[in-house]
């Protein structure tokens, strides 16, 4: 019997082409899929796993005996296991309980880890010239995409935190939660939605054919690095080519860059000659780059980067900018805020019926200039207090920020 089919763990040997494990895509030990199991480390790794099933190719490792082959509904065995994102079925979240902002950030937070691992991976392959996985890309946003269901806030919100070397892997990361949240705002299909994620994720991969030093250095780019830096939108088309990404997860690749005024790059597009993809893009690609910390910056307060991008006329799409308003809401989960009371807080989770009166963390009293005890105010709740404007965070270091939102999960 040739072709794909379900085994029990245990059978696996070496020789044998797997192709997925059964079950939460999170759960598997490796960060790829659909490889040969030629190391004797790989083998033991798979069995210690504490994953019961699996699903191997036959047509391109060793078969097993007929009876260790499991019994398998039909529309769980295709004959062709589907590598691509477009022809593999998308499974529909809608139906995802919605949890509280705290318990999803506890989630997300888990997510955010096992993701890295998967992206650093991912980029150090595309550095040596390897293809994509795009199965395991496609099986991340699924992922992501439930956790946004779940609560779109959290893992938003946490994907801003990123340590120095994390920034090309996390942003990665928060392109595509962004992308996803914003997608179905828009009220995309489930298809575009998940184009859209793949689209974030991986819409700096070609930055994986430029140099450490440059994407690192700690201070400005001179002209020529600029000039450099500049490539990576078509090295990432190039490098999607034939690996089974979809025209439009390259597209975004493409002209994530490219700005409505025709002033951006590689290709000078403007209006709607930009996909609406890269539109897209082009929003929460910039939104988390300027509130995120670099070792050469301080990220924007997030709702004082929301005003500046506002005031960037020629930039962005306006109907995309207020379609992506109306996901991280006015005053975004970080943004630092005075109130009339002459309190100082932290927002911390949106109120979607009033944007203006988030939830709060109020902590500071800057007319007597002393701390207070931290304290949650759901602003919607109390009429005789409301933010009056932002504040300016440059005089707070930023984990004192994150640890009023983001707990002990902060870094």
């Amino acid at each position: 019997m040739q072709g794909v089919k379900k085994i029990k763990v245990e059978a696996l040997r070496l020789g044998m082409h797997l192709v997925r494990f059964e079950g939460a895509w999170l759960a598997s030990p490796f960060w790829t899929s659909r490889f040969l199991i030629d190391s004797p480390d790989d083998l033991r790794t798979a069995r210690a796993s504490g994953l019961r099933e699996c699903w191997i190719d036959t047509t391109l490792g060793c078969d097993v005996a007929d009876e260790a082959v499991l019994p398998t509904e039909a529309a769980s065995a295709p004959a062709v296991w589907p590598a691509a994102p477009q022809q593999s079925p998308v499974r529909p979240v809608a139906n995802a309980k919605s949890v509280s902002f705290t318990e999803e950030l506890q989630n997300a937070s888990r997510l955010c880890k096992t993701a890295r691992q998967s992206i650093v991976a991912m980029f150090s392959h595309a550095r040596i010239g390897k293809a994509v996985d795009m199965a395991v890309c496609t099986s991340l946003v699924h992922e992501i995409v439930s956790s946004v269901e779940r609560h779109p806030g959290a893992l938003i919100s946490l994907s801003r935190l990123k340590a120095d070397d994390d920034y090309t892997y996390m942003h990665s990361v928060a392109v595509c939660a962004l992308m996803v949240a914003l997608a179905q705002s828009m009220k995309q299909s489930v298809a575009e939605v998940q184009q859209a994620g793949l689209g974030g994720l991986l819409h700096d991969i070609g930055k994986a054919r430029i140099p450490i030093e440059i994407l690192n250095k700690p201070s400005s780019l001179s002209d020529e690095e600029f000039l450099t830096v500049k490539r990576h939108p078509q090295h990432g088309y190039d490098a999607l080519h034939g690996g089974g990404a979809s025209e439009h997860v390259r597209q975004i690749c493409l002209h994530h860059h490219e700005r409505m005024d025709g002033r951006g790059y590689p290709h000078g597009q403007s209006g709607e000659q930009i996909p609406l993809l890269a539109r897209m893009a082009a929003v929460c690609d910039v939104y988390d780059a300027v509130t995120s910390n670099r070792p050469y910056k301080t990220g924007w307060d997030p709702a004082d980067a929301l005003a500046k991008m506002i005031s960037w006329k020629g930039h962005f799409d306006p109907t995309v900018l207020a379609a992506f308003i109306d996901v991280v809401g006015i005053y975004p989960t970080g943004s630092l805020v005075r109130l009339k009371s002459g309190r100082l807080a932290v927002v911390v989770e949106q109120n979607k019926a009033i944007l203006t009166k988030p939830v709060i963390k109020v902590f500071y009293c800057a007319s007597e200039q002393r701390a207070l005890e931290p304290e949650l105010v759901d602003l919607s709740r109390d009429a005789d207090d409301a933010i009056t404007g932002i504040e300016d965070r440059a005089l707070w270091p930023p984990s004192v920020i994150e640890k009023m939102w983001a707990g002990s999960l902060a870094h």
